[in-house]
């Protein structure tokens, strides 16, 4: 293994940047299968492998699924419309907040975020 003031003597010898050389010793390690256990329990006869490391335990296809139909929902709206809901749900603002930057009263942004919430509902529902 080569240890970081070895970089440095090879960088100057070979008059290539440290980060360069890093990366082709590390291209030359072998790969690890993602089916590769990474953990093994002797006691239950269980193991973990890469990938099971890696998940999120959320179902990530139904997530992008939901971001992707969502931003289009947002595409098709009014400005106003669009500005409550990313103010509302996206930068965590308050009805207050949001009235404040909108020049308009609380109970509005009450009565138009409920209005716009039905909407995607039913265009949720009719798709």
């Amino acid at each position: 293994m080569v240890k970081s003031q070895q970089f440095g003597e090879i960088s100057k010898i070979l008059k290539t940047p440290k980060e360069e050389i890093t990366l082709a010793l590390d291209s030359t390690r072998p790969i690890d299968s993602i089916e590769e256990s990474v953990f093994s329990d002797n006691k239950t006869d269980s193991s973990i492998n890469i990938l099971e490391t890696l998940s999120t335990n959320k179902d990530e296809a139904n997530l992008i699924t939901n971001k992707i139909t969502i931003n289009k929902m947002l595409d098709n709206m009014k400005s106003r419309d669009k500005q409550i809901i990313m103010l509302r749900y996206f930068k965590d603002k308050t009805q207050i907040d949001v009235a404040k930057i909108l020049g308009i009263s609380q109970v509005q942004v009450s009565r138009l975020e409920k209005k716009i919430l039905q909407e995607m509902k039913k265009e949720l529902a009719s798709s």
